[in-house]
């Protein structure tokens, strides 16, 4: 049997452990051949490949990113898209893909398992947003990495007292914000779940100086105000219809200052969540769910996604059947409002 690996979407800390669990267990266990797939969905369309196998993999569990490479492209949105896939697997012998991505990139392997190609997703995002796990291996990483971010501004904030404004990565859901801004102390957090309201932002702001304290304000990137719009980078669409958000953080900053009359400041986190070493727990999280996945395409259950349901790893059905995002419950937002302000 030869089995592919793809990797799709955003880098994301923990993927190379994925790669490494898979083969290992594969070559020894099943006696599985690997193929790697350049780029994602750009690969497959391409047909290029890359062998994998025990010495591929050896020494890249610590290692960010992934060495297959990984790209946004959505091959539905391709000229024969579904036929140069399913194309490039027979010339190259694949039997069946694990595919390691986010909610867009399992959503394109769902729809090709639909149409009779042999898949098993596992799901990965720093943002933590795919339905059907607990958690996704990226985000711990990001979590810790936007902590200790905001541990660091802590104390410039206060030397010059003033409002450090922190935004992090978070497009429909506010994971990181929420976790690392608890985390992190901060007096004001905000996600996209939730519109604010920026004259309470601004009285939280004002009530932290009384106190003789610099607040810190962690901000989603996709967080909103109450009848307000997203702030955009630019209005230019990925393959998966997504605009590139950046600049909540800035218009955040300039809002406080004018109603305030204090000075702010913004810290931008972005792709830096993204990167380095992947924490103890991601590690352990993704070298599980690549052992769980290649078990899977053993057995021949085809169409699903490993997940984790509390301690354990169980399979679902691919995402794209329900809720398209996992978001933050209110009363889970709710039991952190005593530190506000």
């Amino acid at each position: 049997m030869k089995v592919g690996v793809l990797t799709g979407g955003g880098d994301c800390p923990g993927l190379n452990a994925v790669i490494r669990s898979v083969v290992r267990k594969g070559v020894q266990e099943y006696g599985i051949e690997f193929v790697g797939v350049r780029d994602g969905w750009l690969g497959a369309l391409q047909g290029r490949m890359t062998p994998l196998d025990i010495s591929t993999v050896r020494g890249i569990l610590p290692r960010g990113g992934t060495i297959l490479g990984s790209s946004r492209t959505n091959p539905f949105q391709h000229e024969d898209g579904f036929r140069r896939v399913r194309d490039t697997l027979a010339a190259h012998r694949v039997d069946a893909l694990v595919v390691i991505g986010g909610e867009d990139t399992l959503g394109a392997a769902r729809e090709l398992s639909r149409q009779g190609i042999a898949m098993v997703g596992v799901p990965k995002t720093i943002d933590n947003d795919v339905p059907g796990t607990d958690y996704t291996f990226g985000f711990d990483t990001a979590v810790g990495i936007a902590t200790e971010a905001i541990d660091r501004l802590h104390t410039t904030a206060e030397s010059h007292m003033r409002t450090l404004v922190v935004e992090v990565m978070g497009r429909h859901s506010g994971w990181i914000a929420l976790h690392a801004g608890v985390a992190g102390g901060a007096n004001v957090i905000l996600i996209p779940e939730q519109p604010f309201d920026i004259d309470q932002v601004c009285g939280w702001v004002r009530n932290r100086f009384r106190t003789q304290y610099a607040p810190i304000v962690v901000a989603a990137e996709g967080a909103v105000p109450k009848d307000g719009h997203l702030i955009l980078k630019d209005r230019q669409l990925d393959e998966y219809g997504h605009v590139r958000l950046s600049g909540i953080g800035e218009w955040l900053a300039r809002e406080i200052e004018t109603r305030t009359g204090t000075e702010a400041r913004t810290t931008v986190l972005g792709h830096v969540q993204r990167g380095g070493t992947p924490s103890a727990f991601d590690r352990w999280l993704a070298t599980r769910f690549g052992l769980h996945a290649i078990d899977a395409v053993r057995d021949g259950h085809y169409g699903t996604m490993v997940a984790l349901r509390g301690t354990r790893i169980v399979r679902v059905p691919l995402i794209g059947t329900g809720p398209k995002t996992k978001v933050v419950d209110p009363s889970l937002y709710d039991e952190f409002g005593v530190f506000f302000g």
